[in-house]
């Protein structure tokens, strides 16, 4: 039994349930993650965060690992530009229990090390199923406490980067321990980002991706750290508010062989914004595919789980990233256009005088059955009192793309695909690209991956410098 008493340090455990045997289903999963991760990140590239990463890229070595809108970086360079593209739309995955968005992390780490290893298909999926099960042990071992004050996909991430590069290194289990301890001296980013505007949320991503890299590198090279970082009294737990309970992480950590990979437990995001704002939308969704005729709402009520609100009380929005951590904003678009795309938080839609109307007649509350179910349930019941004095309801347990109302592959593939056309790619490289990530799984080499992303950086270029010629001529 694993106890305050034992000597053998937390990360001797993890690192061995993380060595226990990757099969085909779970490679599978894996490289539909890496499908979704593709479509969000070219979208990402095409903000504001754009020119930001490309002027910070004027000062680093150029180098032959591909990169999504840039001719290549070295390595741990190309990790960090790729780990701030993920969460730009706020469409990346998530595992809801431990709160940690994955993707964002694991798989810019990962990708760069591959190419740089010339690793094979099999080696990348398994790195990236190893990488998701990092994040989300540390975000279920760290628990809500940390997650109030600590954005834990950053946090958790550099561990789960760290744990994915040091599997494609073939590291053996002692130097693997080091890497995780490196990794966890990096460990950083905290929430005071979402009260302020800017792009620092992406910017610890991105780091998160990269100091895992150099961990895993670091530790190949011989450098050592404190094997107890997860669990030692000045350790990364105790220092950030984490669960130090031993029982609880002997059963997160000593993982039976038979046990199915984490990653099988991420939810798949359909929608532009938020997670905490999905199950609002939902409800609302449900509401106006009912006929409910949003002009004769009186009133609106919201009820759901106290973080909801803490993340997105959003009345008045005026960027489009207050539009997507806005609940009112959520259920007002939903109930008037029946959809919630990437048109919703635009500029026009923001303005909208009956959106903004409809805004207004909505109140949030802190539902007791919706507070009591998170995280395991990331629920909402919405209640509209209409202009005739009727009454009408919807309610969401499990809201759309978590395990038990999941997203179909196909819907995965096609989400993907409008995204990566949204940021310039035509039509018919999106869905070679998709056809590769999917093939992965049977695939020999990663060869024709890299050059199928390549060309579509190039075409994604084109097409960004014929829409800003067409700018100017108008």
């Amino acid at each position: 039994m694993m106890s305050h008493a034992t000597p053998t340090p937390w990360s001797e455990w993890l690192v061995a349930a993380l060595r226990r045997p990757v099969h085909g289903a779970d490679r599978e999963r894996a490289a539909l993650h890496l499908i979704d991760w593709l479509g969000c990140a070219h979208l990402g590239q095409t903000t504001e965060l754009d020119s930001v990463l490309q002027q910070w890229a004027q000062v680093q070595a150029p180098g032959p690992i591909w990169v999504c809108g840039h001719p290549g970086l070295q390595a741990a360079e190309a990790a960090r530009w790729h780990g701030a593209l993920g969460s730009c739309h706020e469409m990346d995955d998530v595992h809801r229990e431990a709160v940690v968005h994955p993707g964002d992390t694991v798989i810019p780490a990962a990708l760069a090390m591959a190419q740089r290893e010339n690793a094979s298909p099999e080696a990348l999926l398994e790195a990236l199923v190893v990488g998701y099960e990092t994040a989300i042990v540390l975000g279920l071992l760290s628990g809500p406490t940390h997650y109030t004050q600590w954005y834990s996909t950053s946090t958790t991430g550099v561990f789960a980067s760290a744990m994915a590069c040091a599997r494609l290194l073939k590291l053996d289990a002692t130097q693997t321990q080091h890497a995780l301890a490196l990794a966890g001296m990096q460990s950083s980013g905290v929430w005071q980002c979402r009260l302020e505007p800017g792009l620092a949320k992406q910017m610890a991503a991105g780091h998160s991706a990269q100091a895992g890299l150099v961990a895993a590198d670091m530790a190949a090279a011989g450098m050592t750290g404190p094997l107890s970082i997860l669990e030692g009294p000045l350790g990364w737990l105790k220092a950030t508010g984490g669960n130090l309970d031993a029982a609880r992480a002997q059963a997160l950590l000593q993982t039976p062989a038979e046990r199915a990979w984490r990653v099988h437990e991420v939810s798949f995001k359909p929608w532009p914004a938020c997670r905490h704002v999905h199950p609002a939308i939902e409800c609302a969704l449900q509401l106006h595919a009912q006929g409910v005729d949003a002009d004769q709402i009186a009133s609106i009520r919201l009820d759901t789980y106290s973080v909801a609100l803490s993340f997105a009380d959003q009345p008045h929005p005026q960027t489009a990233l207050q539009g997507r951590f806005s609940l009112q904003h959520g259920v007002a678009w939903s109930l008037r256009h029946g959809g919630f795309g990437l048109e919703a938080t635009g500029p026009a839609a923001l303005v909208d005088p009956a959106c903004a109307a409809l805004r207004e007649r909505v109140t949030l509350v802190c539902g007791p059955a919706q507070d009591q179910a998170y995280p395991q349930s990331f629920g909402a019941r919405l209640h509209l009192q209409m202009a005739n004095g009727q009454h009408l309801d919807s309610e969401v347990v499990n809201v759309l793309g978590d395990p038990e109302n999941p997203l179909s592959p196909e819907q995965v593939r096609a989400k993907a695909a409008q995204l990566l056309q949204a940021s310039g790619w035509a039509t018919a490289q999106a869905e070679q690209l998709i056809g590769l990530v999917g093939a992965l799984p049977q695939a020999q080499a990663l060869g024709p991956l890299w050059e199928s992303l390549n060309a579509g950086r190039q075409s994604q270029n084109v097409s960004s410098a014929q829409a800003s010629e067409s700018k100017r001529s108008s």
